[in-house]
């Protein structure tokens, strides 16, 4: 009985040794590096895909350069004799970068690379190019950032949010500002701590002291695909109840639902003051869409390369009517010393400030750190820039 046992587990260790040693019955992909970031910001990808007739390497706009034909269209990759495909890009200014390949027309990630950033509508690979103060994983305290599951009241179902703690949250008493940030429409809650690398500026900009230590909240901003509540059917956006000047789903589930359990579940300051808010494209518009109905609730507001949209459409309807009527009048007001402002913008030339009776008031020093809004400000930096690009 013993000699069968020995015996048998000999034979099933050779026929192990020999598949794998067969590749498991199928040829050998040759091993390959990708991607590849060089010390002077160029990047290579490659792809093993030894019978594909056609290649490329695809980016949502975030890799600058032009491809041939004068377009943001694909970058052309080359075949070597083993059948790995190669491109190099760059170099490109520091920060984080999505790519996917098109093999034969149809669109992969990169299977050597385990970084991944979610969108709307797909998956793409992620790369980091080091070399800024501000964007790199540096030896400072970190904070966390958390995949959080809440309940929608108004959607009828489970919704997820990314949340960002500051240094030593979880070992203090103490109360935070608040920030509440939202993606342009091809992102998702994940993007801005992926390819946005929200906790990690944030990380660097606390350790320089150029931002005090806040919490960040990343919401869900669409209400269908990607953002759909677990366990719910998706409104229909394009219904009458959700067209321009009716209730947008997501303001909705924001003031209703999701800043309730926010306050609620972490240690954050609730008053106006130390409550801000901003949003870039789709982002922006509802930024506005929740902040300027009710600026006794938001101290802050940062719009970013803004469109308006009510109701899950772009179009004029509720926002431009706020923005008319609440905005315009205020910004055309001079500042007295007996005016109260409700936010600021700063720019790196001036500081605008926007002034009203009607609300508390709040001091021009922000809670949130002086140079946060100068950091978030500074456009060059990001990747994309340079071409003028507008960033979802």
């Amino acid at each position: 009985m013993l000699r069968k046992l020995v015996l048998t587990t000999v034979i099933v260790f050779s026929v192990t040794v020999w598949a794998v040693a067969q590749g498991r019955g199928g040829p050998q992909v040759p091993a390959v590096v990708s991607p590849e970031v060089h010390a002077d910001r160029r990047v290579t990808f490659r792809v093993a895909a030894p019978d594909a007739q056609r290649v490329e390497l695809r980016t949502p706009g975030d890799i600058p350069g032009r491809a041939p034909g004068g377009d943001l269209g694909p970058f052309a990759m080359t075949k070597n004799a083993e059948g790995v495909w190669e491109a190099t890009v760059g170099p490109l200014p520091a920060g984080a970068y999505r790519y996917a390949f098109s093999v034969n027309g149809m669109t992969v990630v990169d299977s050597r690379n385990p970084m991944t950033s979610q969108t709307n509508a797909t998956v793409y690979s992620l790369v980091l190019v080091p070399g800024s103060e501000t964007f790199d994983t540096r030896p400072v305290p970190h904070g966390a950032v958390a995949s959080v599951l809440y309940p929608s009241t108004t959607l009828g179902g489970i919704r997820r949010m990314h949340v960002y703690t500051p240094p030593a949250y979880g070992t203090s008493r103490e109360k935070y500002p608040v920030l509440y940030l939202l993606h342009g429409a091809g992102d998702v809650d994940e993007s801005w701590s992926t390819v946005g690398r929200a906790g990690v500026i944030l990380d660097n900009l606390i350790a320089d002291r150029k931002a005090k230590p806040m919490l960040i909240v990343m919401p869900a901003g669409h209400v269908n695909g990607a953002g759909a509540a677990i366990g719910a059917a998706p409104p229909n956006v394009d219904a009458p109840a959700f067209t321009a000047g009716a209730t947008d789903p997501f303001v909705k589930d924001f003031v209703v639902d999701l800043l309730p359990y926010v306050e609620k579940n972490y240690r954050v300051l609730t008053d106006r003051a130390n409550r801000a808010i901003a949003g870039l494209s789709m982002g922006g518009s509802q930024t506005l869409n929740i902040a300027i109905p009710r600026l006794d609730r938001f101290g802050y507001i940062g719009v970013f390369s803004s469109g308006i949209l009510t109701g899950g459409q772009r179009s004029c309807g509720k926002s431009v009517w706020y923005v008319r009527k609440s905005v315009i009048p205020l910004a055309s007001a001079r500042s007295k010393p007996t005016q109260r402002p409700v936010f600021a913008l700063r720019t790196r030339k001036s500081n605008s400030t926007y002034t009203s009776p009607s609300v508390p008031s709040v001091p021009l020093g922000s809670p949130f750190g002086e140079s946060t809004r100068t950091a978030v400000s500074r456009k060059s930096e990001l990747p994309g820039a340079a071409s003028g690009l507008h960033t979802f």
